[in-house]
């Protein structure tokens, strides 16, 4: 267990502590003395290397919780962790090349960014590992770590990147550094204490990459629902995190700095909140608890459209913002390892590690699509509530879901 919240935790750390600094890192060899690209084609290198990651992590996650599933847990976290030393270090290196070497540098960018979203698609091989370490009944709580890892890597990486770069005097290779080291412990605790958890009398099919096995685990009829609800959940949070930055300087004027400060308590409310579940889960059924969550999120984000809506010019309600964003948050902490627990319980124990990996994989494609279209949403209206607009809808597409996934069994 201590393995796999760090495995999810290095994930979203890494993850946390690039995401702020890289259209930074970027612009100077986008730029004049780089390739000189207008605006326009700026700001879309710069969306390419923020979706690629997310576009490795629904390929492949599937991937590797098919190989889990037939060759174990074990290699597989182990190999996503080495990856993750590797690639965070090529970033770090990519981003002290001189501006003249533009071309080279976003190429080992990109790679980088590829190379951490493929060792990132783990996350469902480490809901894999709960499955296989818990009983039904203790599920929901145990996939409840994942959430807190989630969370803790949220918050922790903005202020790690933030305090990272002052201490190594704002060098742009701190930050690769910083993900690449974390990564690295992360890889030496695992390989000194993490023992294999998968039951070797499973058989599990010998394909990897089969987009007939996907399609057959969005068929069943107790797992393809949930999925689709995942889905449409992240996409609407992604919504919010997407525009979050957006948002405080627009509503409140806030700069970069205080941003950190914002995600770091984003992240910190998603820990609580996993924290809180995890004692909930004991006493009410997945299914309650997601419909919980749904209900929460949809105040949280009405709320968030509430505030932009009102907000001029810096003159937006703090504490109105505050509220909104840790229902929001809350709720999403309850969605989360509901929607996971129910999928393991629902799945064949020899293709946990698949099944899960579909599940993961639709969240990856939904953190696509979200950003990409509340981005585009957020531009578009002048008052800035459109994003969380859509994504209210989305969450009352889930709603219309539910009674297809309470009370069914395996």
């Amino acid at each position: 267990m201590l393995v796999v919240f760090l495995v999810v935790f290095i994930d979203l750390l890494g993850f946390g502590i690039v995401l702020p600094v890289m259209p930074r890192q970027a612009e100077p060899y986008l730029g004049e003395k780089g390739l000189a690209l207008s605006p326009a084609a700026a700001g879309v290198a710069i969306g390419v290397l923020f979706s690629v990651f997310s576009l490795m992590q629904f390929v492949f996650s599937p991937v590797w919780g098919r190989i889990s599933d037939r060759v174990g847990r074990r290699p597989v976290l182990l190999i996503s962790l080495l990856g993750s030393v590797v690639f965070y270090a090529l970033y770090g290196f990519a981003v002290t090349l001189p501006a003249e070497s533009a071309a080279l540098a976003l190429g080992l960018m990109l790679a980088a960014r590829i190379g951490a979203g493929v060792a990132g698609a783990s996350v469902g091989t480490a809901a894999a590992v709960i499955a296989d370490c818990t009983t039904p009944e203790r599920r929901a709580k145990g996939m409840a770590l994942i959430g807190i890892a989630f969370g803790a890597g949220f918050t922790f990486g903005p202020l790690i990147a933030y305090f990272g770069l002052a201490a190594f005097d704002q060098q742009p290779w701190g930050v690769g550094a910083l993900a690449s080291g974390l990564s690295l412990v992360a890889l030496l605790l695992a390989v000194g204490i993490f023992k294999e958890t998968r039951d070797p009398s499973n058989k599990a099919g010998k394909e990897f990459f089969s987009m007939a096995r996907t399609a057959e685990v969005l068929r069943m009829p107790t797992v393809g629902p949930l999925v689709l609800i995942y889905f449409l959940a992240i996409c609407a949070f992604a919504n919010l995190e997407a525009t979050l930055a957006l948002l405080t300087e627009a509503a409140f004027g806030m700069s970069v700095e205080d941003n950190f400060l914002v995600f770091a308590f984003v992240g910190a409310v998603l820990t609580f909140a996993g924290g809180l579940y995890r004692p909930l889960a004991k006493r009410g059924a997945e299914h309650r608890l997601l419909a919980t969550g749904l209900v929460l999120m949809i105040l949280g984000l009405a709320g968030m459209a509430g505030v932009a809506w009102t907000a001029d010019a810096g003159t937006g309600s703090k504490p109105m913002f505050y509220l909104a964003v840790s229902v929001a948050v809350v709720g999403f902490a309850f969605v989360n390892p509901s929607v996971s627990a129910l999928v393991s319980k629902r799945a064949d124990p020899a293709r946990q590690g698949e099944v899960l990996g579909v599940n993961q994989s639709f969240a990856s494609l939904g953190r696509i699509i979200g950003p990409f279209v509340g981005s585009v949403a957020f531009q578009a209206d002048p008052r800035h509530a459109t994003p969380y607009l859509l994504a209210v809808g989305l969450l009352l597409l889930v709603a219309a879901l539910l009674p297809r996934v309470r009370g069914e069994r395996p």
